[in-house]
């Protein structure tokens, strides 16, 4: 291993220490002969999500807004990015200072919906073909194949599937305003986005041309700290469009589904409620 990742990022490795792991990877944490340190996700079974993360995290990177962690070196089997220093907590200034960076990263935009890559997310594999709509794309690439697979492993009901088929059908009017793509993180739940030094960082994206308000829902869906303030530094910077609150059960539909597909039935109700939620706005 440590001549694997030595190859890979053209640095001495000193030592390599097994750290944790999720969804099937292997988390390392890489000390380096210089005395800096890596992070490594390792897989014995290569699908091309490592190397989608390391196109994600350089794509966010370009915008020079929300920090995002080097990467170092990365192939089928292994991604090393630098190691991002120990997340403290966070204040009402620096969440501000997070959303306005936020909004930034997302106001660099993007060629269109969708990326030039296949992206992940928790390991499942997402259809990033692009589009012009955004109504259309993410009915077409994020729900639908993310509802087949929820009601084939039984985890929806037909009727689960039927409501959700009714908001793929009635996008175009619960969207809202058209926005331009912008550059979106992807997975922005709270725990990927970590605070070093009283600074937000973002890591593990599924990255591409998306819809702003996706972020943010990601964000609220499961807690993140000091959202009204981060709410608050990126409408500082970006004004939301009118309605943007009563759509969040709309963008939270999707990572419910993927919870659904990755922990069964246990999320049928959330994707319910949040389909049911999102009709409301017709």
């Amino acid at each position: 291993m440590n001549a694997h990742l030595a190859r890979l990022t053209g640095r001495d490795v000193r030592s390599v220490r097994v750290v944790g792991g999720q969804h099937g990877y292997q988390h390392l944490d890489v000390a380096f002969a210089d005395g800096q340190h890596g992070f490594a996700k390792i897989t014995p079974d290569p699908d091309g999500s490592l190397i989608a993360e390391a196109h994600g995290l350089r794509w966010l990177g370009e915008a020079g807004a929300v920090p995002v962690p080097d990467v170092l070196g990365v192939d089928g089997t292994a991604l090393v990015i630098a190691m991002v220093p120990a997340s403290g907590g966070t204040d009402e200034r620096a969440a501000s200072a997070f959303g306005a960076d936020l909004a930034r990263m997302h106001a660099y935009g993007a060629d269109s919906f969708g990326a030039p890559w296949t992206g992940y997310i928790a390991g499942l594999p997402l259809d990033n073909t692009r589009a012009s709509s955004w109504p259309q794309w993410y009915a077409e690439r994020r729900l639908a194949p993310f509802l087949r697979m929820a009601l084939s492993s039984g985890a929806l009901r037909a009727q689960d599937g039927a409501l959700v088929e009714t908001v793929m059908e009635r996008l175009a009017e619960l969207a809202g305003p058209a926005e331009p793509a912008a550059r979106v993180h992807g997975d922005c739940w709270s725990g990927n986005v970590l605070w070093p030094d009283g600074r937000g960082w973002l890591i593990d994206p599924a990255a591409h041309g998306g819809h702003r308000e996706t972020d943010l829902a990601m964000l609220a869906l499961f807690g993140a700290p000091r959202l009204d303030a981060i709410i608050a530094g990126y409408a500082s910077v970006a004004p939301l469009a009118p309605g943007w609150r009563s759509r969040i059960p709309l963008h939270q539909l999707h990572p419910l589904l993927v919870h659904a597909c990755l922990f069964g039935a246990s999320y049928r109700s959330a994707v319910v409620e949040a389909a049911g939620a999102a009709l409301q706005n017709c």
